[in-house]
């Protein structure tokens, strides 16, 4: 699968929506934007992604350029595409080596609130840029790990599809499917009718990086197989 890489979209730190996600009083503002300096001087957030064709279906996994992947959820997802784009993000590893200079336990929060930026970045550039250059319109994505329909083991098939995904953007994969540098995303994107986030279909009480609400009944109406 011919894959592409995306590193020329701007990276700004946004301060003020920086200071507040961080809860940074404004006597330690100074602190925060020198830091904030550094980072933009050094940052290179990039992205990975190829567009792969769909060879089959079964009613819990979906073939990917030779490639099966486990899932009901993504299988029923892309019942009316014949196409994905699997992707990485990545705050990139400049800014992972520079965060490692942190020098106390603050300064280190800053500095993942700072890469978390730049992956959210990177994300979003890549997810436009995908909309715009293929005409897909309405776009949803679904990561390994987000639910236990899609364990994280499947980060496995997931960075096979994509080739050399370490020389391409610097990801390095784990013996434990965790990605180095950790502000790292990964998934698949593709075209949809309708909106979908893997959050509707998570009942956990308290998460900070919730996009949409739990539908307990979601999984029963759409996604469990007829008996």
């Amino acid at each position: 699968m011919e894959t592409h890489i995306l590193d020329d979209f701007r990276f700004e730190i946004d301060l003020a929506r920086l200071q507040k996600k961080l809860r940074v009083r404004e006597s330690m503002f100074s602190d925060l934007e020198a830091m904030a300096a550094e980072a933009q001087a050094v940052a290179r957030p990039r992205a990975l992604y190829g567009l792969g064709y769909i060879d089959a279906k079964t009613d819990d996994t979906i073939e990917v350029e030779g490639i099966v992947f486990h899932s009901r959820v993504l299988r029923v997802n892309l019942d009316q595409t014949h196409r994905v784009f699997p992707y990485v993000a990545t705050c990139g590893q400049e800014l992972e080596t520079w965060s490692k200079s942190a020098g106390d336990l603050l300064q280190t929060f800053w500095a993942d609130g700072i890469k978390e930026m730049a992956v959210y970045t990177a994300a979003q550039a890549m997810t436009r840029y995908l909309r715009d250059t293929y005409g897909l319109g309405r776009t949803a994505a679904m990561a390994p790990g987000s639910l236990a329909d899609w364990p994280i083991q499947q980060q496995r098939p997931l960075f096979s599809l994509l080739g050399d995904v370490q020389g391409a953007v610097g990801v390095e994969l784990t013996q434990s499917f965790l990605m180095v540098p950790s502000k790292s995303v990964s998934g698949m994107l593709f075209p949809t009718e309708s909106s979908f986030e893997s959050c509707q279909l998570c009942p956990r009480p308290v998460c900070v990086n919730r996009r949409a609400p739990y539908d307990k009944g979601l999984f029963d109406r759409k996604y469990r197989a007829q008996s």
